[in-house]
């Protein structure tokens, strides 16, 4: 009897694992678009000399920028036209908000999240950012990849771009849309 309970209970942690990842597998980034009218703000494209190295937009519910993050969405997008290793997509996003003055003890505790979640990225390859009720998820190629639950993060990270301090401050108006 025991021994046919533990099989039994064997069993139903299985299939519930395995739902549970199909169900995460199965989150794309058009179910997104699905579930709420975003409006484009704005989009741009980082250059170093002659090199295009990712486009990106931004989308919000509102069509503004900061949004109230219980109850607006936005999303970051940012469509890769060069290939980065995810060593150094982290190792330059931790530069980024040194730049713009991040103590180190906030974003500290992301650092091992991203590096889980993160892939190496390919010229063609996107990732992206879906800010929705406080949480941070990331979409990589239009699927799911991963979360953040931690209100605090999203803005932290849309502030390497959005922040007054970036070090990209034509991006930031190119993305927020504002017209000089």
């Amino acid at each position: 009897m025991f021994k046919k309970s533990c099989y039994w209970l064997i069993g139903f942690c299985i299939l519930n694992l395995s739902a549970t990842l199909l169900a995460n597998n199965n989150k794309t980034l058009d179910k997104v678009y699905e579930q709420h009218a975003f409006t484009q703000m704005g989009e741009a494209t980082f250059s170093i000399l002659f090199w295009d190295l990712y486009k990106s937009k931004l989308l919000t519910t509102t069509g503004r920028y900061p949004i109230n993050i219980k109850f607006e969405h936005l999303i970051y997008e940012i469509n890769y036209l060069a290939d980065i290793s995810k060593k150094d997509l982290i190792k330059r996003t931790v530069e980024q908000w040194q730049h713009i003055d991040i103590k180190e003890s906030l974003y500290t505790p992301y650092l091992e999240t991203l590096n889980q979640i993160w892939p190496d990225i390919e010229s063609g390859d996107t990732l992206t950012l879906v800010l929705t009720n406080g949480t941070t998820e990331f979409y990589f190629n239009g699927v799911y990849i991963g979360q953040i639950i931690e209100p605090a993060f999203g803005p932290l990270f849309l502030d390497i771009w959005l922040s007054e301090k970036t070090s990209q401050p034509e991006l930031r108006t190119d993305l927020l849309g504002i017209t000089q």
